[in-house]
């Protein structure tokens, strides 16, 4: 397995299924930002937790739902699944299979997000329900001052970027913002204390932005 983060922004994913697993990949897909459609020939219920973002079309599954998808998760019964994956193999689409992992051609992790940061846990499908007790474990590890922290290091690169020239030393000051010093100073101080602080690691004034570089 080779693990990657897919950005599928503004791209297609095709849901085939609209039961609960169905609901589940397509708010995902949804919440990474790609335009999403259900193929379920059952019209959505009126307790679905899917978004009004999402395109339902309420028809069996026919291989020309998949023109221009991206991604497909396959997540009806066996045989239609089979056949879903198929179709995208055919098509040269990347597919995942609910009821059948290993026919497809990628396996989905177990995830923590805490804003920017993501964390994904997989075992190559040897045993989903371990990857889940992990992220259960990670959840209570990962709180929201990563959140803040993963922000602050995403507001000040393109500062240091913009006033630190030598590229040695910058590398340096950046790998030191991720020290797990920053992370307890963050859970004592809080955010505001900690960015004036980062800054000064940098040299800048702390009404500085990434587009106004310091002195």
């Amino acid at each position: 397995m080779f693990p990657v983060f897919l950005d599928v922004t503004g791209k297609r994913v095709v849901v085939v299924g609209g039961g609960p697993v169905g609901q589940r990949k397509a708010a995902a897909a949804r919440a990474a930002g790609a335009a999403v459609t259900i193929i379920d020939p059952e019209p959505p219920g009126a307790d679905a937790p899917g978004s009004p973002e999402i395109v339902h079309i309420a028809e069996p599954y026919r291989p020309e739902h998949l023109a221009g998808a991206c991604l497909v998760f396959a997540a009806a019964t066996p045989e239609v699944n089979a056949r879903v994956v198929a179709g995208a193999k055919a098509a040269g689409v990347w597919v995942n299979s609910a009821t059948d992992p290993q026919s497809g051609d990628c396996l989905l992790p177990a995830v923590v997000r805490r804003g920017r940061l993501t964390v994904a846990v997989g075992t190559g499908g040897a045993s989903p329900a371990l990857a889940r007790r992990i992220r259960e474990r990670l959840e209570a590890e990962f709180d929201a001052a990563f959140t803040e922290w993963v922000a602050l290091l995403e507001e000040l690169r393109p500062v240091a970027l913009a006033t630190v020239a030598d590229a040695a030393r910058r590398r340096e000051l950046l790998d030191g913002l991720a020290d797990w010093s920053w992370l307890e100073r963050l859970r004592a101080e809080g955010p505001a204390a900690v960015r004036a602080a980062m800054l000064g690691t940098l040299r800048v004034s702390p009404g500085t932005s990434a587009g106004e570089p310091g002195a």
